[in-house]
């Protein structure tokens, strides 16, 4: 397959470029104006594509696929009104100029992938989340459902649409778990708040996978949780990461620390519950290499 990739240099991106070029695809890298290309041959080749405008380069035309997963980093800063707005431009907006583009193809791929995130069901407690779940009212979740809104245009010009609510991605080459240990490394580590709130994760392996999943079958369509079918209670998951670093979990940060600290992001991304189940997956009958986070942990650290 020919497949255009948005976001191809983030964690997720690039192991799943990697993976698309390791099973004989062609891969084409949709790159931003003023962005410097690393193409050869044998590993795809960068498109120029302006998300202000929509245009692209010819090349990527007659593409089978597309995966976005384009999105500024939600932690890179605190979340002041202009950095909301980067956040949810380089979301909403992107992809929706990526659609707009798509429609303007003569022969349009069959499928469109894009990436979401289960801050879309905002803090929910203890209550199971599904697919069918109701978003939350908070500006994550704003942001998740307007993003999902944009790619959802894309099934009234006949290409199927798939939507990704990854959860906390592990993998030990970056992302969210290096960033967990650190403190843990240091002797400091701890729960968050009071550690009732749930955690749902998935490695990186998975998410990969699940996303060729995607790409392979054309009965997946909508919304799928790409998360681990063993969410933990933040408490929980602090035990077993010092257990992996050999290391006490006797800390703990507490809800105003962070909030002063961090800010609006604080409340949900650390200490909002989000109990997420896969069950699109589960329908699916798809089986996890790494469920357990026990033996996730011990092998990544």
């Amino acid at each position: 397959m020919k497949i255009l990739v948005t976001g191809s240099s983030g964690l997720v991106g690039t192991a799943l470029v990697e993976e698309l070029k390791r099973a004989g695809n062609t891969v084409v890298r949709l790159v931003r104006p003023g962005s410097e290309g690393t193409s050869r041959p044998t590993e795809g080749f960068d498109v120029e594509w302006n998300p202000a405008t929509g245009s692209m380069g010819g090349a990527a035309v007659g593409a089978d696929a597309v995966v976005n997963l384009a999105g500024a980093s939600i932690v890179d800063g605190r979340w002041t009104d202009a950095r909301k707005k980067l956040l949810r431009n380089s979301r909403v907006d992107t992809t929706n100029a990526l659609v707009n583009a798509l429609a303007r193809m003569a022969i349009r791929p069959r499928v469109f992938i894009s990436a979401s995130a289960i801050g879309y069901y905002g803090n929910c407690g203890d209550l199971k989340l599904t697919e069918e779940s109701t978003p939350g009212d908070d500006f994550l979740s704003g942001m998740a459902r307007d993003w999902e809104a944009s790619a959802i245009k894309a099934e009234a010009i006949g290409i199927r649409v798939v939507r990704a609510r990854f959860g906390v991605i592990l993998a030990k080459q970056g992302g969210a778990l290096p960033q967990m240990a650190r403190p843990f490394r240091m002797g400091l580590g701890g729960k968050l708040g009071s550690g009732d709130q749930w955690m749902s994760w998935v490695t990186l392996d998975d998410a990969v996978r699940i996303l060729l999943l995607t790409l392979e079958n054309s009965a997946v369509s909508g919304a799928i949780n790409v998360v681990s079918p063993q969410p933990l209670r933040n408490a929980d998951f602090t035990k077993e990461l010092a257990r992996a670093l050999h290391r006490q979990a006797i800390f703990s940060a507490p809800e105003f620390a962070l909030k002063l600290v961090l800010g609006e992001m604080a409340g949900p991304l650390l200490l909002a519950s989000f109990r997420v189940i896969p069950a699109q997956l589960e329908k699916l009958g798809y089986k996890f290499l790494n469920p357990d986070l026990q033996t996730v942990l011990a092998s990544l650290l």
